[in-house]
């Protein structure tokens, strides 16, 4: 099963890709896709987490960046770590993946605000293109602060 098929898949650009939870055999693909760096916003005690994720990805020569964001609580030192792993991945090929796309569709939303120049209407058009911030409280309050 190919990486483009993970669970709400969206290609940003050529170096960027975004999903949610993916399969083992999905993340084994990844360096075969031309992949060079994964990061993970999935807690490995979630659910959803694929046991022995590190080792698969790492076992392929990959980058792995860990940040373990509470769906429930997200923070700004989670916020601060993914946009300082961006950074440090500049134009490598990457994954970022959580379990729905939806922290990581709202945390690249704010960093693209950030540093790329993004309005925030265009932020939140991106988060909606994937879920309704208004239908998980503690996000709508996380991106509205980020922003302002």
């Amino acid at each position: 099963m190919s990486v483009n098929q993970a669970y709400n898949f969206r290609s940003i650009n050529p170096q960027l890709s975004t999903a949610g939870v993916m399969s083992p055999e999905q993340l084994a693909e990844l360096r075969a896709e031309g992949y060079q760096a994964v990061i993970n916003l999935l807690p490995h005690d979630s659910p959803y987490a694929i046991a022995g994720e590190t080792g698969i990805v790492t076992g392929q020569g990959l980058d792995y960046t860990y940040i373990p964001v509470d769906f429930a609580a997200p923070t700004a030192e989670d916020f601060a770590q993914f946009e300082a792993a961006m950074q440090a991945n500049g134009e490598r090929k990457m994954m970022v993946h959580c379990a729905a796309n939806y922290r990581v569709s709202a945390f690249y939303a704010l960093y693209a605000v950030r540093q790329l120049g993004w309005s925030e209407a265009q932020a939140h058009e991106f988060i909606a293109a994937t879920w309704d911030l208004a239908e998980h409280p503690v996000w709508e309050a996380f991106v509205a602060d980020m922003l302002g």
